[in-house]
């Protein structure tokens, strides 16, 4: 690679990164304002959730978040094979968390007689399943953000040198669970527990 080329992609990366931090700065600004309203209308109350179910899915996906990282540095050393292997193992966690969420705790694996609690179920339900909902969302996005880079990395597209999508990826998952730290103790932890 020439000199100016070189140059050319360096200052690219650079206003990739400055955009990507401008991105989750606005990230930050709609999950803390999810978590001031959680405040805000449930008090020091929550609803009675499965804290069997709060504390698998929060493990696995931070979990998935060490694999992920794992994934960054192997790239970074030229390590295709626990590339490949932590990405896999990142997205299949990834994926457990996702199914975790919408199938268990939120019922959709019941019928919906026996679903005890909806998005219509006055404001734990519509809060919870906002919360949960959004944030189940970047997690099917950055799933997405991993098949893309698996398959790139096949293609042979990533360096140890260049390999921004990458990292882009790594920082974004490493953002989703961060949200997840924060919403796990809101929505799971604090607060007396209320039968809806």
């Amino acid at each position: 690679m020439t000199a100016v080329a070189s140059h050319v992609v360096h200052n690219r990366t650079k206003f990739n990164r400055l955009g990507l931090w401008l991105f989750l700065i606005t990230e930050v600004a709609m999950f803390g304002s999810f978590l001031v309203m959680r405040f805000y209308y449930w008090g020091n109350t929550r609803p009675d959730l499965d804290q069997t179910i709060g504390l698998i899915v929060t493990s696995v996906l931070l979990i998935s978040s060490f694999f992920m990282n794992r994934a960054e540095v192997a790239i970074a050393h030229n390590d295709r094979l626990n590339y490949f292997v932590s990405l896999l193992i990142t997205g299949a966690l990834g994926t457990a968390f996702l199914l975790g969420v919408v199938f268990i705790e939120w019922g959709l694996a019941l019928p919906p007689a026996e679903r005890h609690l909806t998005p219509q179920s006055g404001l734990f339900g519509s809060i919870l399943f906002l919360m949960t909902g959004m944030h189940a969302l970047h997690v099917l996005t950055g799933l997405i953000f991993i098949l893309a880079i698996i398959i790139k990395g096949l293609r042979n597209k990533y360096t140890a040198e260049s390999h921004w999508a990458v990292e882009f990826t790594a920082i974004y998952w490493h953002f989703v669970d961060v949200v997840w730290v924060f919403f796990y103790p809101a929505l799971y932890l604090i607060g007396h527990a209320t039968h809806v």
